[in-house]
């Protein structure tokens, strides 16, 4: 299964006709330029998890950075590793499942 249907099942999963309307998924870009990824986490399996901010910068061009805070996964990366950010989140899902 690619990240894209594994994202697609993971939200779906959530949606129980509450979760929906106050969380969520959000993919937008940003002006570094990048990506962002915010995942609602509230009445999930990963309510309260913290992770630390994390940021693996080998260049200008090829960073990443990852952090769960307040309920919100959020993640940034450089332009070529959306799947790449989607896939951490991924990790972190098996991880404490």
């Amino acid at each position: 299964m690619d990240i894209l249907e594994w994202i697609q099942n993971w939200y779906q999963s959530h949606c129980d006709g509450d979760w929906e309307h106050s969380g969520g998924i959000l993919i937008g870009t940003i002006d570094n330029p990048g990506w962002r990824v915010i995942i609602d986490l509230k009445d999930t399996e990963l309510e309260n998890l913290h992770l630390d901010y994390a940021l693996n910068e080998k260049s200008a061009n090829d960073w990443y950075a990852i952090k769960i805070e307040n309920n919100k996964f959020e993640g940034h990366c450089d332009p070529t590793k959306l799947k790449f950010l989607l896939n951490k989140f991924k990790e972190i899902v098996e991880k404490n499942d």
